[in-house]
């Protein structure tokens, strides 16, 4: 490289391309371990439109980790009523999750209904908190990597990056240079029109729905706005071929497929098309580069899992290079990204084709329709990592598996006031917990930023209820992974097999 030319690029630890949740995620979580990052977008301002809708459990875990639950909590609503319609008549009304209550070990247990603006919004908002901004109007517009790091073009900026991660969307330009192709299938016909609009003559409070031989509309309440997110089939042309969504064709299929009375939309501010894809890349990392979210897989929407599993490859990502960037562990330790989330990307394709299938053919029976999507594996709290190389036993098995995700608990601190295992886990580092009466072992040699330790137990923190014991294992030696992921099970004491655990990073 040219001397003169490397003098005049802007250098930087990493680079994100794409200020959605998956980029704004990784941002916040490499920013609050010290990494040097910048986050850029093309588009010239912040997106207002609903898009994704949900965030589920094992994703406001997430956000709590980062710090930001209580104003994700404010914003959004769980527990919200599905009413469906047959014509003008309601024929049923439910809560899907109504069984999801809170536990000791599940503090979030319900999916939460919130617009995906306002959730980039939180996390741009704590992404400033943290020194960094995101930069609009900066098109990545090729890059070049080497053994050393990756050579950027954004905008008229050179940028000299080690690493690049495109969470740049289906339309990737990151994974379009890599050449790497979405493998999968575009099922025939399975179009939506989807749209934010003001209604009148319609209660917030419930998702209406209809689902008819002839196609489907719903209108769901957005919280912390007067505004509903629309779905419909679209309106067709004499050829059969969809229209782009408008106002009065969404007006038109409403009243066509509902035909309430008195019910006015008004001030579409936001629509799209969406056509369903089934796709992924069959590698997330090529070098230096890396792929997270939909610019690695794109799904159907049911379940709402896209915003959420973007959100979690990020998570998974970040700690992996927050620890390589800052020396503390080897560069193969980033290997683990694609062998951890490449299979929970199949997985998701899979899921959600199921749950899609299953509301498809609820519809055909009066009073079914999209609560026919509800399944345990959308609350994302079993997913788990049991074949990573990160997840190790160390003696016999205690109740939680090397994989599994880590479970809260309510304790009490030695002067007595409440705390929660996820307060423990919260912050970039692992977490060791010495459950029982042989607290934890001295880790000699390791450094504390590493990681920090935790008696729960005769000494240290109260158990209270036995829920930590209840969940992990009475006697027991736990290493928690700064992703709230279980790494290491040992015999109580065994200080030896965490070393040995954290020096082979």
């Amino acid at each position: 490289m040219n001397p003169a030319a490397a003098s005049a690029e802007a250098v930087t630890d990493v680079l994100v391309a794409g200020a959605g949740p998956t980029g704004l995620t990784l941002a916040c979580d490499l920013a609050r371990r010290g990494v040097a990052v910048r986050i850029v977008d093309r588009a010239p301002e912040f997106p207002t439109g609903s898009r994704g809708k949900g965030l589920s459990p094992r994703s406001q875990e997430v956000l709590d980790d980062l710090g930001v639950a209580d104003r994700i909590l404010a914003s959004g609503i769980s527990h919200l009523r599905h009413r469906k319609y047959q014509g003008t008549e309601v024929i049923a009304e439910v809560d899907p999750q109504a069984d999801q209550v809170s536990t000791p070990d599940v503090p979030y247990p319900a999916a939460l209904m919130i617009p995906q603006w306002r959730v980039e919004q939180i996390l741009r908002e704590r992404l400033d908190g943290l020194g960094v901004t995101v930069e609009r109007g900066a098109e990545l517009r090729d890059f070049q990597q080497d053994a050393d790091g990756v050579t950027t073009t954004v905008g008229e900026e050179r940028i000299r990056a080690r690493y690049l991660v495109g969470c740049d969307g289906g339309r990737s330009t990151v994974r379009k240079a890599l050449g790497l192709p979405m493998r999968g299938e575009t099922p025939d016909m399975q179009i939506m029109a989807v749209g934010d609009v003001r209604v009148d003559g319609l209660g917030r409070d419930a998702w209406h729905q209809w689902f008819t031989d002839v196609g489907i509309v719903m209108l769901c309440p957005l919280p912390g706005t007067d505004v509903f997110q629309i779905q419909a089939t679209p309106e067709l042309d004499a050829d059969g071929v969809p229209l782009e969504p408008t106002l009065e064709r969404f007006q038109q299929t409403f009243d066509r497929l509902a035909g309430l009375p008195g019910v006015r939309l008004h001030d579409l501010a936001w629509r799209s098309t969406y056509r369903v894809n089934v796709r992924m890349v069959d590698r997330l990392r090529v070098d230096r580069v890396f792929l997270a979210g939909d610019s690695a897989h794109v799904h159907p929407i049911a379940g709402g899992l896209g915003m959420n599993s973007g959100i979690q490859d990020a998570y998974n990502l970040g700690w992996k290079l927050g620890l390589v960037v800052a020396g503390r562990a080897a560069p193969t330790l980033l290997d683990t990204y694609d062998e951890e989330r490449l299979p929970i990307a199949s997985w998701l394709l899979d899921i959600t084709s199921e749950r899609l299938a299953a509301v498809l053919d609820a519809v055909k029976e009066k009073g079914g329709g999209l609560d026919a999507v509800a399944s345990p594996e959308l609350t994302q709290l079993a997913l788990r990592y049991p074949w990573s190389r990160l997840s190790r036993q160390a003696g016999r098995p205690a109740r939680v598996q090397p994989g599994d995700r880590a479970p809260d608990a309510p304790l009490r601190d030695t002067a007595g006031a409440p705390i929660h295992l996820f307060d423990l886990f919260r912050g970039p580092r692992f977490t060791l917990l010495g459950i029982g009466e042989h607290g934890v072992p001295s880790l000699d040699g390791v450094d504390p930023a590493i990681v920090g330790s935790w008696a729960v137990g005769p000494g240290g923190l109260h158990d209270l209820g036995g829920h930590a014991a209840n969940a992990y294992g009475a006697d027991t030696l736990v290493l928690v992974r700064p992703d709230g992921y279980v790494g290491l099970v040992a015999e109580p004491g065994d200080g030896r097999s965490v070393r040995d655990y954290l020096r082979s990073l």
